[in-house]
């Protein structure tokens, strides 16, 4: 029998984070609650397992934004932020804090539930993916490093060195690695990365690129393996 998936929400509206709870356990997860961000740290910090974090941005205290980036290094789980900000500035704010998607309020529980799903399909997390094979291990630049991609195991390293990345930058990697100097267009990578699609800014590409980019370039400002191709998208150059 498959264990329940581990559910962390961050929400600091009790009947919100109620109605929340009741809907995912009737889905099967097993939903941690937490009213402030210095007790959800906790959570994460002592509870092994968390495979999806809910977060709100506006809280009492430590806000979502600062809750995000003391949490990534903790735990590789997504994390969602569920918001009444829906200005562009925040959304980007929270993606480059290190979350992974972002519903704003009022939202319809059926969309959230879908992008969980989503996420949880991510093979490293889901774990039932097929078994590795040579097609899985790319090396993206042998000049540095090298800069090797593992996408069985959800790994990039330079060297001995791995870096962190969070499940929406693995999603994008891996559909830029599946075409390898090949043009992407924004569209193509929401289509792929996004499954259900993203209905807010499109710019929201451009900000899971840039925050790839920097993990993969040594130089961000002059890119060479994650380059632009302006007015048509992005591509994955192998070196």
């Amino acid at each position: 029998m498959t264990a329940a998936r581990r559910l962390l929400v961050l929400e600091d509206d009790v009947g919100l984070r109620t109605s929340l709870r009741l809907v995912l356990e009737n889905e099967g997860y097993e939903v941690l609650e937490s009213a402030d961000a210095e007790h959800a740290l906790t959570l994460v910090d002592e509870q092994s397992g968390i495979d999806l974090m809910l977060v709100d941005l506006m809280l009492t205290g430590m806000d979502g934004f600062s809750f995000i980036r003391r949490a990534r290094p903790l735990s590789q789980a997504p994390i969602v932020v569920v918001s009444a900000r829906d200005a562009v500035t925040d959304i980007v704010a929270a993606l480059e804090a290190g979350a992974d998607d972002y519903v704003t309020k009022p939202f319809v529980v059926e969309e959230v539930q879908a992008r969980l799903r989503a996420l949880l399909r991510r093979p490293a997390l889901a774990g039932d993916g097929p078994a590795p094979t040579s097609a899985d291990r790319m090396v993206l630049d042998s000049r540095t490093g090298p800069l090797v991609f593992d996408r069985a195991g959800a790994i990039l390293a330079r060297g001995d060195a791995e870096i962190h990345l969070t499940s929406t930058e693995f999603r994008l990697l891996c559909v830029l690695a599946d075409h390898p100097g090949q043009v992407l267009s924004r569209t193509a990578l929401l289509e792929h990365v996004w499954e259900h699609g993203y209905f807010g800014d499109e710019r929201i590409v451009d900000v899971h690129v840039r925050r790839l980019r920097k993990k993969l370039e040594l130089d961000p400002a002059a890119p060479e393996t994650l380059v632009t191709v302006r007015g048509l998208g992005y591509r994955l150059d192998v070196r």
